[in-house]
């Protein structure tokens, strides 16, 4: 091949052809100092390869105009074969006939797949559109292909989780506003009639600002730990816990309490119970919380029981523990079906509860935490039982 001649830009005193590269076809200083270099080209980050994608995409634009060339020019033929403007065996003029039909036909397939599709797509983009919006209802007719319908089932199984998550924000704040509300109510009241002289600043009428206080800082560490729990962020000190002598401690706390209101407090706890990793200040709070719960709603004169067992899982011809199993059953009027169903969701309460509906929600986020589960049990009338197990602490 004819090597060419040296270009007037080419720097004086540099040998031509340039041997850096390796060959005048290699790299060099004509590449960097010529008229190319940092032109559109080869400037950018991605200079280097827009050369070659410039070239691919100019060959696919050329072949595409070249196509509908053809199929233009072949189409024209054909009309013109078929209205019998070029003379042609009538053998041709039929074959020219019969593909302009099929053509046709062809056509109005594509027609009428392409507004099968097109639709729905129009579908989704508007109600995608209301959704931006803050319309959160907005849902979509399933029709069309099949993966046109997935799209939409999809959709629609997203926007009502939208929905869902908006209304429980809603009664979340508004839960939440009403809980701070009252024990706010009560301080300001009592400070305000101290500061006026009706109250004297004694122990009797400061009491209930105190309780009030107390009140606030449990739903603020209640709130607290269930935004944790909800967002993955709640971290656990794990460490083997022997959930008998756990039982028995959180128990004790209590006794005091039952006595006063006349409740029997009874635990079953064996002494060579496996144990589980855990964090044992949350499971206490979790014991607390149920434990609390139970002797609220069971009248004087009734029983809480308290029960931790291994439970057993069928192996071959054995068994072998795999779980700790914890019971608390009260003898109280039980939980209304309605309210069954949805008393680990937070805010949930029972008519009269003095509580802040938060205790079971945070209970089950901490159980699902440790890799547990936890459920309830009851019958109005006749008590109620929440039961959750803890898988055994294997690494020890």
């Amino acid at each position: 091949m004819r090597r060419p001649s040296r270009p007037p830009w080419w720097p004086e005193g540099e040998p031509w052809p340039p041997a850096e590269g390796g060959s005048w076809r290699g790299g060099g200083p004509w590449r960097a100092n010529g008229p190319w270099a940092g032109g559109p080209w080869m400037a950018g980050p991605w200079g280097r390869h827009r050369g070659g994608f410039m070239w691919r995409f100019g060959c696919f634009f050329g072949l595409a105009i070249a196509m509908l060339t053809a199929i233009v020019a072949l189409g024209v033929w054909l009309i013109s074969v078929a209205l019998g403007l070029d003379a042609v065996f009538h053998p041709v003029r039929l074959f020219a006939v019969a593909v302009l039909i099929v053509g046709l036909i062809a056509a109005l397939g594509i027609g009428r797949a392409f507004r099968r599709l097109a639709t729905p797509l129009g579908d989704l983009v508007d109600a995608a559109g209301r959704i931006e919006e803050g319309d959160y209802g907005a849902r979509v007719r399933e029709r069309g292909p099949r993966e046109v319908r997935s799209l939409a089932r999809a959709f629609n199984a997203m926007s009502a989780r939208l929905e869902s998550t908006d209304r429980e924000r809603r009664t979340f704040l508004a839960d939440v506003s009403h809980e701070l509300r009252t024990p706010l109510s009560v301080i300001r009241g009592q400070v305000e009639a101290i500061e006026d002289g009706v109250y004297p600043a004694d122990e009797e009428h400061l009491a209930p600002v105190r309780e009030a206080t107390a009140a606030l800082e449990r739903l603020i560490d209640d709130l607290r730990t269930l935004a944790l729990a909800e967002s993955g962020s709640l971290t656990l000190a794990r460490e083997p816990v022997d959930l008998g002598v756990l039982a028995h401690e959180s128990l004790a706390a209590f006794r005091a309490t039952a006595d006063a209101a006349g409740v029997a407090l009874r635990v079953e706890a064996p002494t060579d119970l496996p144990s589980v990793r855990a964090d044992p200040a949350r499971i206490r709070g979790v014991l607390g919380n149920l434990l609390a719960n139970a002797l609220r709603h069971t009248p004087s004169g009734g029983t809480v029981t308290l029960v931790v067992g291994a439970g057993a899982t069928s192996q071959g011809s054995g068994t072998r523990p795999e779980r700790v199993e914890v019971t608390i059953t009260d003898t109280g009027p039980g939980i209304a079906p309605e309210l069954l169903a949805r008393v680990f969701d937070r805010f949930v309460k029972g008519e009269g509860s003095a509580g802040s509906g938060l205790g079971l929600a945070i209970a089950r986020d901490v159980v699902a935490a440790h890799s547990g589960t936890i459920e309830a049990e009851s019958e109005p009338g006749k008590g109620t039982t929440i039961r959750f197990w803890l898988p055994l602490d294997r690494e020890g």
